[in-house]
């Protein structure tokens, strides 16, 4: 429009980024598309499509832009308190519009293998990487064995804390489940497991 002015770098990616949380927010990634999110934005589907090779890895960029950049690490004194605490506010997260466009995006994986790469791609950018330095502050202080813990092994409560969300649809899991899944599964897992003397890999303990 006559005397707008025109958008460029930063500004423009937040405005594309914020469009594409709001298209994903009423119309779910299904609905999602690069004509729509571009006119909701002001611009061309060439400024989008510079930035981000498809809707997948946009719909992902909107999300991430959402997220607040470095969450603190929780101190509570001790492991269990530390993984509750750092559960607690994820499960907090996907209550935010950030966590309704997360859930958005989780619908539309079934149907979508490139969004399905994206989205762990983004996973593994830094919420493995946040789970291992809490553990290797658990390490430190006694209460779990030393030896190798995988990214995969360091994040199980954050996967069983999503496969909630996933199988029972719901907005926030209740928090003796995420009590449950401390103390039931990952505190065990940790601390029950023995370095491997042939290897790299830990392996479980016989008891």
């Amino acid at each position: 429009m006559a005397g707008t002015t025109r958008r460029r770098g930063p500004a423009l990616e937040d405005a594309i980024l914020r469009a594409a949380a709001d298209e994903l927010t009423e119309h779910g990634y299904a609905g999602l598309t690069v004509e729509a999110v571009a006119r909701r934005a002001g611009t061309n589907k060439n400024a989008i499509y510079r930035r981000w090779p498809g809707r997948a890895a946009l719909g992902v960029a909107a999300y991430r832009h959402l997220m607040v950049a470095d969450v603190e690490l929780p101190d509570e004194g001790d492991l269990r308190g530390d993984v509750l605490a750092l559960l607690r506010g994820v499960n907090c997260d996907w209550s935010s519009p950030a966590g309704v466009v997360l859930r958005s995006l989780m619908a539309g994986v079934a149907d979508d293998p490139e969004l399905l790469a994206s989205l762990r791609s983004a996973a593994s950018d830094g919420g493995a990487q946040r789970w291992l330095r809490l553990l290797a502050r658990a390490r430190t202080r006694g209460e779990i064995p030393d030896g190798p813990v995988t990214s995969r092994m360091a994040t199980v409560a954050l996967d069983l804390l999503r496969n909630e969300f996933v199988t029972r649809g719901v907005r926030t899991v209740p928090d003796e489940t995420i009590v449950e899944i401390v103390d039931e599964v990952y505190l065990p897992l940790l601390r029950h497991r023995q370095p491997d003397v042939r290897g790299n890999q830990p392996a479980a303990s016989a008891g």
